[in-house]
């Protein structure tokens, strides 16, 4: 088993105040140790990193995405609404979405991250079209070509707009084909285990676009199978109007209701919830996944991060689609979640410490992983470095801090279970300028044919 000394680095985000000053340790796919300021490994290594010019971050870990979204960024027709007639514009668009787009989609996405520093990428796809039906299968082949870990949701809208939901017919599903499809997903893709590359989740898109059985019926499956469950939950106020119209309660309470207020679940927003709400979702364990960017963008609202802590939630970071966004970088979001909470919360309050907590540990937590999201042995050696020789830094003192204050966006290095996947701010063997061709190229075309 080869042995990688990544050595002396210029500083190092370990949760636990743990001195990896002289450096980290790698063996296959773990950390096996971290080395004190002024010493050595224990044991001779066969191959040393110098990382003296590089800041260490645990790779950050993406909670929430929809990677086809790349493909309708800055739509004119959807700049300027907020979340409900956004998607009533957009819908339509991404009716029309074939394999070609989804696997350029997610190349495109994928390549994004990884080039800002995540190791694990969640995605929540819930459109299928006829002829989209196996869009999961096509995610997980491209993620494997780009050696990235993944945590992909099986997405679903089975309530059209002429059943009292949001989408075009076109795009929904019966709740038979949802749940026969979800269940061959995990069966075949799924790994359980430590280390595990390809993970299944089941998402209901929302609660507007779903059925009530649906949800439940999911949930029941998901426990079956041992997996997570996820959805977007309290993103608006219209959302909550809608559940009280509809359902004859709140976002919470319908929660409740359909067996998802647990500990295997996580929420992508979080916003409009009110304290007692905050305290029930903390004492199930419920994790939530804040999209600074997003929320900012559609003006949705501004997620309680600290009190979700406080009461028990684990809170990570989700780029969310790049529609809404419009980019798919989660440093970027990292330094987002710092400015956005300062806002809410007070400078004294929420530090860069925190936001770099939210997108490595906090993200681990929400996808139930406890392998990733800290350097320290025995966790997974996926990690992110970044450099600070451009203008932005110039000038700058704690190396951690400036890497979040000052906007770093673009890792140097980045490892992925013990292997590097970008060397020097490049992905081995992939044609950026190819890549972004043939995407803007579908893009364009997709836009044509609406």
């Amino acid at each position: 088993m080869s042995k990688i000394w990544i050595k002396n680095p210029l500083a190092v985000y370990t949760l636990n105040g743990a001195d990896a000053d002289g450096g980290i340790v790698v063996t296959q796919n773990q950390i096996v140790e971290l080395v004190p300021k002024g010493s050595e490994p224990k044991a001779p290594c066969d191959a040393i990193f110098d990382a003296s010019k590089h800041v260490v971050l645990p790779g950050l870990i993406n909670t929430h995405h929809h990677f086809y979204q790349t493909l309708t960024r800055a739509v004119p027709a959807a700049c300027g609404k907020e979340l409900f007639d956004w998607l009533k514009v957009l819908y339509n668009i991404w009716a029309k979405l074939t394999p070609a787009h989804i696997e350029i989609s997610s190349r495109l996405a994928l390549a994004e991250l990884l080039l800002s520093g995540c190791t694990t990428a969640s995605d929540h796809h819930y459109v299928f079209p006829a002829g989209l039906e196996h869009a999961i299968d096509l995610q997980i082949a491209e993620a494997a070509k780009l050696g990235i870990r993944v945590a992909l949701t099986r997405g679903s809208m089975s309530l059209s707009i002429e059943d009292g939901g949001l989408p075009p017919k076109s795009v929904v599903q019966s709740d038979e084909v949802i749940l026969t499809d979800s269940e061959r997903l995990i069966k075949r893709y799924h790994q359980p285990d430590p280390g595990a590359m390809v993970q299944l989740i089941l998402a209901p898109c929302s609660p507007f676009s779903v059925s009530e059985a649906l949800m439940a019926e999911t949930a029941r499956l998901a426990r079956r199978h041992g997996v997570r469950l996820h959805t977007h939950l309290a993103e608006t106020h219209d959302e909550t109007s809608y559940c009280v119209d509809i359902f004859g309660v709140r976002p919470v309470d319908y929660l409740e209701r359909v067996g998802w207020l647990k500990g295997d679940v996580w929420l992508a927003h979080g916003i409009q919830f009110e304290p007692e709400e905050i305290s029930r979702l903390g004492a199930a364990g419920v994790g939530v996944s804040h999209c600074p960017s997003s929320n900012m963008v559609l003006a949705s609202g501004i997620c309680s991060t600290l009190d979700l802590e406080a009461a028990g939630c684990p809170v990570g970071l989700g780029v969310d689609g790049s529609a809404s966004n419009d980019c798919s970088n989660i440093m970027q979001e990292v330094r987002q979640a710092l400015l956005l909470q300062r806002l809410k919360y007070g400078a004294g309050r929420v530090s860069h410490l925190d936001a770099l907590r939210w997108g490595t540990q906090g993200s681990a937590r929400c996808l139930g992983r406890d392998d990733l999201g800290e350097i320290s042995p025995g966790k997974q050696a996926d990690l992110a470095l970044f450099t600070l020789d451009e203008l932005r830094f110039s000038g700058s003192g704690d190396p951690l801090a400036a890497l979040v204050m000052c906007g770093a966006h673009r890792a140097d290095y980045v490892m992925v279970a013990g292997k590097w996947v970008v060397k020097e701010g490049e992905i081995p063997g992939l044609d950026l300028e190819q890549l972004m061709s043939e995407h803007s190229g579908l893009a364009k075309n997709l836009l044509m044919a609406t």
